[in-house]
């Protein structure tokens, strides 16, 4: 990749500095009819439109390049938008405070800036630009000449419409993008990365919800607790990649037989538990039946060798529970029993 790659390290400050070349380079673009229009009226020396050309042509493409060469890319930048602010002053100058074409430059410089890096960052640019207004005023000789003709109003109308709409879409991307980010990783946060399952948080919050409101209701609720047997012997006989494997199938059993209202998760290791709503022991004892032979079909040769099955144990929510802990100590007794007994079963506290 070369030098200059590799000072980019970030990837954030990569999607910084062509961001700001994307706006940069757009901003020029439909600035520069409105400058134009007032330069023409004025009848601008040929130096005017040389650094008209100059900045509008070169300027983003060389400050982008400035930025990637640097160390610090992202202060790079920081520095080339105080320039712009400069810049933008030395126009307004140049001309001679036209007012519409002037007032967009404010207004657009300052837009930018915000969107950049927040207000304070915004009010180190004043200075720059108010300075450089004055003194390229004054080398020209204060020259002021505030009316602005249709000519130059019709010219002004891009940068007036096109760039605040460029800006906004820009932003409203960033924003969803950011949006889906947080989506993700509240979902990252509450999943188990192997089996894709909700992780023992999210499922504890879950099964106290549903404790207290069977507490309030008395609709039925049962916890189901799962256990692999002898999942011990396919990790050591086959290694973790097929242990791995045997949990995901776990998994792809719960998923496949499960109702959409239901909550399973990975509970810890081989243990996996399930909150089964608006369900008695009956119907609980159905559903578990149906993991354990759907789990059976997938769980592949080596697990088959091995006699890795699973052992269930059910609780049904009681009011002398008085938190998840409780619930959960139940059922788990139910699939230490299943356990006992020889394992492959479906065991009722």
């Amino acid at each position: 990749m070369g030098f200059v790659e590799s000072q980019l390290t970030n990837s954030g400050d990569r999607k910084f500095i062509g961001r700001t070349l994307r706006l940069r380079a757009l901003g020029l673009a439909v600035g520069a009819p409105a400058v134009a229009s007032v330069l023409y009226e004025i009848h601008a020396p040929t130096w005017a439109w040389i650094l008209l050309a100059v900045h509008t042509l070169l300027w983003p493409y060389l400050a982008w390049w400035r930025a990637r060469r640097s160390s610090d890319p992202r202060g790079k930048e920081f520095g080339h938008l105080i320039f712009d602010s400069a810049m933008g002053g030395a126009w307004i100058a140049i001309m001679e405070f036209n007012l519409v074409p002037s007032a967009l430059l404010v207004t657009m410089l300052t837009i930018d800036k915000i969107s950049a890096a927040g207000w304070r960052f915004t009010a180190r640019t004043v200075p720059a630009q108010a300075i450089t207004c004055i003194v390229v005023s004054a080398l020209l000789g204060f020259p002021v000449r505030l009316e602005s003709s249709m000519f130059v109003i019709v010219a002004s109308l891009p940068c007036m419409f096109v760039y605040p709409l460029a800006l906004s879409t820009m932003t409203f991307a960033l924003g969803y993008r950011v949006s889906l980010q947080n989506r993700q990783l509240q979902r990252l946060n509450r999943s188990d990365a192997l089996t894709d399952l909700p992780n023992r948080r999210h499922w504890d919050e879950a099964a106290a919800s549903e404790l207290a409101r069977y507490l309030r209701s008395r609709r039925p609720a049962v916890v189901m607790m799962i256990d692999v047997d002898n999942f011990k012997k396919v990790n050591d006989g086959y290694g973790h990649a097929v242990g791995d494997e045997v949990l995901r199938c776990v998994s792809a059993a719960l998923q496949s037989s499960l109702r959409e209202i239901d909550t399973p998760a990975r509970y810890g290791g081989d243990e996996f538990a399930v909150l089964l709503t608006e369900t008695d022991i009956r119907g609980a004892r159905e559903i578990a039946e149906r993991i354990r032979m759907r789990f059976l079909e997938l769980r592949g040769e080596a697990a088959a060798a091995q006699r890795c099955t699973l052992s269930i144990g059910l609780a049904a929510a009681e009011r002398v529970m008085v938190g998840v802990d409780d619930w959960v100590r139940r059922a788990d007794a139910a699939m230490y029993g299943a356990k006992t007994a020889g394992g492959d079963r479906v065991n009722v506290a």
